[in-house]
């Protein structure tokens, strides 16, 4: 016998229709959409709606996060967007399942279906990147960096890295972070005239000081790096080689940069800043099966690292996010992604350009990647880094002070500025709309009466004129 439906509400208020014979719920609503019970789009259906109910506060600053980042220019080195899907994955019901070690040798059950998302997650890396191996488990670059050096060093062991003074990182050997206080680091620097890596000095200090892993890669170096010639050098003296490449990591896939893959021993990178999730990530080359001496017997590279991912370093991953990171190396394999890494270096150079133009002390003179570094000090009168990041958020401007190669200033206060291209360039903004960028900064920062390192004035009918020409342009470009 068929059965009809009535209508009825459930207990958020939703139109449901229910079995006339048993009441047994067919269907649940949201926003004007029907869908079955029991199915993924009923169970996600209505999250912000949801998340507005139970904490409108925190919805709130969301709410808010979202109209900054529309109505802001995003010229931060470091950052960039991730997409609608990339966001639905990190929501999704993968976020509730705990487990520890890797595919096909977990420490809990009911990881089937898991096993299958990080399967793939690793298998989308390596075609990404063109690598042997991918450890998609790291929760961000620097849990990245240290899985690698706590694998491959022992306590004490030498580093030779750029300092973080340089443009290096902090996980490279800074003083205050982990590397720098269990092992023994040198740091090489770049030429005080050019601000250029110098290989020849680099190798000879590899010579002298014998490292057992050499660090290369930047978050402040705008320049290309060979990683071809850091092999010749590890190689010579016998070290592992760790390329670090966070920054241009997106530029690597694009095929706009130099790959390290099968230069380095190791290759790292967060995944965020070419347009992931937030996390980390682990890849090999032609070294990934190179033997390593572990407790008296030999194992190959890449099976100790996944031992000290876990249970050396990390506990459970972050599965979500993996799920996450899957689909972004998904999209990294279009033609709009790899043809966006080539316009955002074109922006980049135009940005550089232009400040030159202007009358701005651009290092090296301007870029290969993604960002652009000026000395604000050396190019207006007692303007810092600091003074300059805050007066040009102050027009809707945001970029970041950094401490320059050699600066006479604090890391908080600096003499220079970062600029960086990568969420203009995804939002369509072009050659048109990177002329107006530099010809606003240069008029917020000329029209800054500065007081002291840490304090400034700036007229405010001319700050209300600039922000309101920020956002019509950033209206015009809405995040995508």
């Amino acid at each position: 016998m068929l059965l009809g439906k009535k209508k009825g509400v459930d207990a958020a208020g939703s139109a449901v229709d229910t079995c006339r014979e048993c009441g047994r719920v067919e269907n649940e609503s949201w926003g004007g959409e029907v869908f079955t019970p029991g199915s993924l789009e009923a169970l996600h259906a209505g999250q912000l709606e949801a998340l507005r109910e139970e904490d409108s506060e925190i919805y709130g600053l969301i709410e808010k996060e979202y109209k900054r980042q529309r109505r802001t220019l995003a010229l931060i080195a470091a950052e960039n967007q991730c997409s609608k899907a990339v966001l639905a994955a990190i929501g999704t019901v993968v976020q509730d399942k705990t487990t520890e070690g890797f595919v096909g040798a977990r420490f809990h059950g009911g990881c089937e279906v898991v096993d299958d998302i990080e399967t793939l997650a690793v298998e989308r890396a390596k075609k990404t990147f063109l690598a042997r191996f991918a450890n998609v488990q790291p929760h961000s670059g620097t849990a990245a960096n240290q899985i690698v050096l706590t694998a491959v060093l022992e306590k004490g062991d030498r580093i030779l890295s750029l300092g973080v003074d340089q443009g290096g990182h902090l996980s490279h050997g800074a003083k205050v972070s982990f590397t720098g206080k269990f092992f023994e680091v040198e740091n090489y620097n770049v030429d005080r005239e050019s601000y250029l890596l110098d290989y020849v000095k680099i190798r000879e200090q590899a010579v002298r000081f014998c490292p057992k892993m050499i660090i290369c890669g930047a978050t402040a170096y705008a320049r290309e790096i060979d990683f071809s010639r850091f092999r010749a050098i590890a190689d010579e003296v016998g070290a592992y080689l760790l390329a670090d490449i966070s920054h241009i990591s997106s530029l690597v896939i694009g095929g706009a940069h130099m790959s390290p893959v099968d230069h380095a021993h190791f290759t790292t990178t967060s995944t965020y800043k070419p347009g992931g999730p937030r996390g980390g990530l682990i890849l090999m080359g032609r070294d990934f099966d190179k033997p390593i001496s572990v407790g008296g017997r030999e194992v190959p590279l890449w099976s100790h690292i996944e031992k000290m991912t876990f249970p050396g370093f990390q506990g459970t991953p972050y599965l979500n996010h993996i799920a996450a990171k899957a689909v972004f190396f998904n999209e990294t394999m279009s033609e709009e992604y790899r043809a966006r890494q080539f316009r955002i270096i074109a922006n980049a150079r135009r940005l550089a350009a232009n400040m030159v133009t202007l009358g701005y002390d651009v290092l090296t003179g301007g870029t290969d990647n993604h960002m652009v570094l000026i000395n604000v000090l050396n190019s207006i009168p007692g303007m810092t880094g600091l003074t300059a990041q805050q007066s040009l958020e102050l027009c809707g401007i945001i970029v970041n002070k950094n401490r320059l190669p050699y600066d006479i200033k604090s890391a908080t206060v600096t003499s220079g500025l970062r600029l960086g291209t990568p969420i203009v360039s995804k939002c369509g903004m072009g050659a048109d709309e990177i002329d107006l960028m530099a010809a606003m900064i240069d008029k917020v920062l000329r029209a800054v009466k500065v007081l002291s390192d840490t304090s400034f004035e700036l007229d405010e009918a001319f700050r209300a004129q600039i922000e309101a020409r920020v956002c019509e342009l950033c209206e015009r470009f809405l995040i995508r």
